[in-house]
């Protein structure tokens, strides 16, 4: 039950996020939404190097393997991994209007929703993986390590889910549906995560690869998406304040919890 309560925890950031929509009066402000992204960017960032990288090369070292080889390797093979999807899935950033992926008919509004899907793939994967270590009993994470993942991961996608609810709204979709969509971009978290567990329960030396994979994966979605998104026309510097507060945040949470 605590490992289940504990990859629960983010899903309920993106519904909470997502409920945001029914108390829109108007179209979410481009300040603030610079400001979400630019903070998402931050936890991710952090939670990739504290809660993913740095347990690897610990990891790997205590395994007797060469520390730095796993977080390499693991690593790299994220940022293949998101790309391939990336070039795959059909999906739509926002104030973007032409699709990527492979060329479908799909409704803007669903490609929209599989942006954001995409996103909170590798952060399932990262929370599933910081578990299964800690139920492993791995010294280099702890459960309480994993616990400050998750709720990071929470904080982060409770903005995550209101930009996309919002601006579906503002694009004519109801309020209810809006609200849906944007809790649907986030199952995909606690599925990712219990895939992850079970195979990292079963394979414990790969361990080490699967929290730099999840790392790397999590990297490309900041480098792809959110900071570029954060940056794009006026008042950058707004997006840049909120990838230091995410990172702050998420820092002090993984190394005061972890």
């Amino acid at each position: 039950m605590e490992i289940l309560a504990g990859i629960a925890i983010p899903f309920l950031g993106t519904t909470l996020g997502a409920a945001m929509v029914f108390f829109m009066k108007n179209k979410m402000n481009n300040k603030i939404e610079k400001l979400l992204l630019g903070f998402a960017a931050g936890v991710m960032m952090a939670a990739s190097i504290w809660s993913l990288l740095d347990p690897s090369i610990d990891m790997a070292g205590e395994q007797g393997k060469i520390s730095w080889i796993p977080a390499a390797v693991g690593f790299s093979l994220g940022i293949i991994f998101l790309l391939i999807l990336d070039s795959v899935v059909p999906h739509l950033h926002l104030k973007s209007e032409k699709p990527e992926g492979v060329r479908t008919k799909i409704k803007r509004e669903i490609m929209l929703v599989l942006a954001v899907t995409l996103h909170n793939i590798p952060e399932g994967m990262a929370a599933g993986v910081v578990f299964a270590g800690g139920l492993m009993g791995n010294t280099a994470i702890s459960m309480a390590g994993a616990f400050a993942l998750a709720i990071g991961l929470a904080i982060q996608n409770f903005p995550e889910g209101a930009i996309i609810s919002m601006p579906l709204r503002a694009e004519g979709v109801s309020k209810g549906k809006a609200f849906l969509y944007g809790t649907l971009s986030g199952i995909v978290e606690p599925i990712a995560a219990i895939i992850t567990i079970l195979l990292a329960s079963s394979i414990e030396p790969i361990l080490p690869y699967l929290l730099a994979f999840a790392a790397g994966a999590m990297i490309y979605v900041v480098v792809e998406e959110l900071i570029p998104e954060s940056q794009a026309g006026e008042h950058s510097n707004i997006g840049t304040i909120g990838v230091a507060v995410g990172f702050v945040i998420m820092m002090v949470l993984d190394v005061a919890l972890g």
